[in-house]
């Protein structure tokens, strides 16, 4: 994560929202106390000028009022004498003149002209002659002079004794800039006050901001380590406010996860562990049918790794194009089977498709199940050819049987040629479904697990030589029998009857396709801890591509041939069972015109075994 800097991280919005707010509260305080000491400054400086005018002004009226003779000094002198001595002294008199009722200026003082240039001029200010004409003193005003000073300028009247006439008016201006200076100091105070009190507040700011900003950096980091996935570490409480409230909530949630990762690693092992244990293989898509998960059986299944189908889609990927043309009519299909057969292997494959829903309840995703019924096809397959090639079986011969009797019926029994013949064909055909039936009832045992197998020690060549010369005493003169036997005693665990099955069977068969005066020839011969068995004829053999057939149910190379000699076509199926339930392995080798030789093979008993026998 970026690294917060100084000038982008909380403390510092705190310290200054925290200087503004002050300033603020400074700037409000202090306009409204410059404010207030401005008026009352101004207030307390004219109302001391107004006495001293109102004095002079009393002064004025006495020397206004008095008689003049020859003797005594002139009005205007006794009036410049006034002012002169109220000026003296006093520096923020700008100007005082006194006017007679004429109105000329009979007295004057200036610091910013003659004085006596204006004595005896005629005054035409409006503002005069109001007083005259009304006996008011005008309103006092500041004003800016020629140099931008304030001047506090107005006029007064000199009235009689009585008081109803007004004999002069005494006007005046005087500076105000002690008051402007004074505010002026006290601005430049107040000014560094604030500016002392901005250091203080920044100061006292960046403490508080760090005691406020230093457990929400604790819980930054804590937040970064969490991301990592270490819930180890708590945030340090260290009060009961709201960020101490919000630390114990932190920690609360520090907790929570611990355990929500922990369930959530949980599940995910358990998942997983069901994922890589299960038989059938798992495919998962998103919304739009990208894989993103894939379990090993579904690798193994499909011939391909997860990261080579990551990504891609769960059409190409099975291919579905020819049963469906969208991925989200799978959630219509729900199941189906998938062909992946090539030139070398036959691989049948059912899926089961399901959707994955969000907790909006809308479609997110599917997750296909898939499992190998190559098999499970192949047994239904034989299973289905079963069932006919036994009711075909049946068929046959029920049917032959139905047509002799019918002809008995029509009074064919009454022939005595003809009906000990049909009797006969009667009589080999149910013989030929008992037959049929033993057979299929012994092949479900057997597929059932129901033949136990009373298994003995015994020796095989004098075994087998036994059964040789059982067929020998009733063969065709014409027909050679060749023994190519161990001169060594070999020793099998098996059960006798069975082996005799075995053996009858197929020693049968052989004898069945031997042409007029062929040979057929036995061995038995040891090979490291197994005993093989051969019996070879010279028959007419078998195509190279059915030779693995004939142990099939059912299977006969030359039907018609077979049917005739009275076989059920179970019998080298029988065989076949018998001998794997001895741990052992049988197969046939033909060449077509030439004769097929029939392998078996059995476990022998070690040096072991014998002794304790």
């Amino acid at each position: 994560m970026k690294k917060v800097g100084f000038f982008q991280s909380v403390r510092l919005k705190l310290i200054v929202v925290y200087i503004l707010l002050l300033l603020l509260g400074i700037q409000v305080i202090g306009a409204y106390f410059v404010d207030r000491l401005e008026t009352q400054l101004t207030n307390n400086y004219t109302s001391s000028v107004q006495g001293q005018l109102n004095s002079l002004a009393f002064s004025l009226q006495s020397a206004f009022n008095t008689e003049r003779n020859e003797d005594t000094t002139t009005l205007a002198a006794d009036a410049q004498g006034l002012i002169n001595d109220f000026g003296s002294g006093n520096e923020d008199i700008r100007k005082l003149q006194v006017i007679d009722s004429n109105p000329n200026i009979i007295a004057s003082i200036s610091r910013d002209q003659d004085d006596q240039s204006v004595i005896g001029k005629k005054v035409t200010d409006l503002r005069i002659t109001k007083v005259f004409l009304f006996g008011d003193p005008t309103e006092p005003k500041e004003m800016l002079d020629e140099t931008n000073e304030r001047v506090y300028v107005g006029s007064k009247p000199i009235a009689d004794e009585t008081g109803n006439e007004v004999l002069g008016v005494l006007y005046y201006e005087v500076y105000m800039s002690d008051i402007y200076k004074q505010l002026q100091a006290i601005n430049s105070i107040f000014t560094k006050g604030t500016f002392l009190a901005i250091a203080v507040t920044a100061l006292l700011g960046i403490l508080v901001a760090r005691t406020i900003t230093r457990p929400l950096t604790q819980m930054k980091k804590q937040a970064q380590i969490m991301a990592t996935g270490d819930f180890s570490q708590k945030v340090d409480v260290k009060g009961n406010d709201e960020i101490g409230q919000l630390g114990i909530t932190f920690n609360d949630l520090n907790d929570k996860l611990k355990l929500a990762q922990a369930t959530t690693e949980g599940e995910r092992r358990k998942l997983s562990s069901v994922l890589s244990n299960m038989s059938d293989g798992v495919i998962a898509t998103d919304r739009l049918g990208a894989i993103i998960l894939m379990n090993a059986p579904a690798s193994k299944l499909i011939g391909q790794s997860f990261e080579e189908v990551q990504g891609q889609s769960l059409v190409d990927v099975l291919d579905l194009n020819d049963q469906i043309e969208d991925i989200a009519e799978v959630e219509e299909a729900g199941s189906m089977i998938i062909d992946l057969s090539n030139e070398d292997t036959h691989l049948l494959l059912k899926a089961n498709f399901s959707v994955v829903q969000d907790e909006n309840n809308e479609m997110n995703g599917f997750i296909s199940v898939i499992s190998d019924v190559t098999e499970q096809q192949r047994v239904e397959k034989e299973r289905r050819e079963f069932v006919s090639n036994v009711s075909h079986e049946l068929r046959t011969p029920l049917t032959t049987m139905r047509s002799y009797i019918e002809a008995l019926n029509d009074g064919a029994w009454q022939d005595p040629e003809i009906a000990p013949r049909f009797l006969g064909v009667t009589q080999n055909e149910t013989d030929r479904m008992i037959r049929l039936v033993n057979d299929l009832l012994q092949l479900t045992k057997m597929d059932h697990k129901e033949t136990s197998l009373m298994k003995e020690r015994v020796e095989f060549v004098s075994f087998f030589d036994n059964i040789v010369d059982r067929f020998e005493m009733n063969k065709d003169e014409k027909m050679n029998f060749i023994r190519s036997m161990s001169n060594k005693s070999m020793y099998v665990w098996m059960d006798k009857d069975k082996i005799t099955q075995v053996l009858d069977n197929i020693i049968s068969n052989a004898i069945k396709y031997s042409p007029e005066g062929g040979t057929i020839r036995f061995a038995a011969q040891s090979t490291k801890k197994q005993l093989r068995v051969s019996v070879t004829d010279e028959g007419i053999g078998m195509p190279a591509d059915t030779v693995d057939k004939i142990f099939d149910r059912f299977y006969r190379v030359d039907k018609s041939r077979a049917r005739e000699m009275g076989g059920t076509g179970l019998g080298l199926a029988i065989a076949r069972e018998m001998i794997e339930a001895h741990h052992g392995k049988i197969w046939a080798e033909s060449q077509e015109g030439k004769g097929t030789t029939v392998h078996f093979t059995l476990p022998l008993m070690n040096q072991k075994r014998r002794g304790q026998s």
